[in-house]
């Protein structure tokens, strides 16, 4: 069993004080040899004419001295799953969960900006002390 993130349970109350329903803890992907593991899936209705909005979402801590090796990792595991994702679930949407006070730093330095939007990384900023979502980047 893998261990699951610093701020896993702040990243799924927020998603839960906003009405998303957790439908997976964790999303297992498997295709041919390939098993993954993404952090949470959920899901919440948008209108009663519009149907469901699926989410998949991979959350890291960045917890380490090193922002720019976390920064690596998240991104290979982001674009890994998100093409599993386009295989085995299309209709749902890939948020990497990063903590505020990154977002606030790392994530505003140029060679960030730039990999998001290259990469077209969407981004969920959580607050993990007061266990809410910041705001939705996409």
């Amino acid at each position: 069993m893998t261990a699951k993130d610093l701020f896993h349970e702040a990243v799924r109350n927020g998603l839960e004080k906003e009405r998303w329903h957790i439908s997976s803890d964790p999303l297992q992907l498997e295709w041919e040899e390939v098993k993954v593991k993404i952090d949470l899936a959920a899901e919440r209705l948008i209108a009663a004419d519009r149907g469901e909005e699926k989410i998949a979402v991979e959350i890291k801590s960045f917890a380490s001295p090193s922002p720019i090796s976390e920064f690596h990792t998240a991104l290979g595991q982001f674009l890994n799953y998100r093409l599993l994702l386009e295989i085995k679930e299309p209709d749902r949407e890939l948020y990497l969960a990063v903590p505020i006070d990154i977002y606030n730093t790392f994530f505003q330095s140029r060679f960030s900006q730039v990999t998001l939007e290259r990469h077209q990384l969407k981004l969920l900023v959580y607050n993990p002390i007061s266990e809410e979502i910041v705001t939705w980047k996409n």
